[in-house]
């Protein structure tokens, strides 16, 4: 079990292609999780992306997304270890660490769900996948 253990799941009312858009946007990676270094392993498209997170932290990093009923499980993961000269404070306040991750991957999986949900009102079923033409 690695020190930093983040896993949660965020139902979103939209295609999973939707969900996908909003995440392969490189240019929030920075603020969803500022500090880590992301490196691409695997670009799932609709089903989401893998990454190598480096920095503060070393491990891996995804979001699956799961097409579920008429929308999208939105799955998070985040298995690391602290590493760098900041390693020894975090060790000593993993729940506080953990905690911050968690917030993180809250904060970004309640963005998608904002954005890919974008029209939608409440009690209305889910935002369809773009029409394909």
């Amino acid at each position: 079990m690695s020190s930093i253990h983040v896993a949660d799941d965020t139902f979103i009312a939209a295609a999973p292609v939707r969900v996908a858009a909003i995440l392969g946007d490189r240019s929030t990676w920075r603020r969803w999780w500022p500090g880590l270094d992301l490196v691409v392993r695997e670009d799932r498209a609709d089903k989401g992306i893998r990454w190598q997170v480096h920095g503060p932290l070393d491990g891996t990093m995804e979001v699956w997304l799961e097409a579920v009923l008429d929308g999208t499980i939105l799955h998070y993961f985040l298995h690391a270890e602290p590493a760098g000269p900041g390693a020894q404070a975090v060790l000593k306040n993993l729940a506080g660490a953990n905690r911050a991750r968690r917030a993180q991957g809250r904060a970004m999986a309640f963005e998608a769900k904002m954005g890919a949900e974008r029209g939608r009102r409440v009690g209305e079923p889910a935002v369809a996948a773009p029409a394909a033409g």
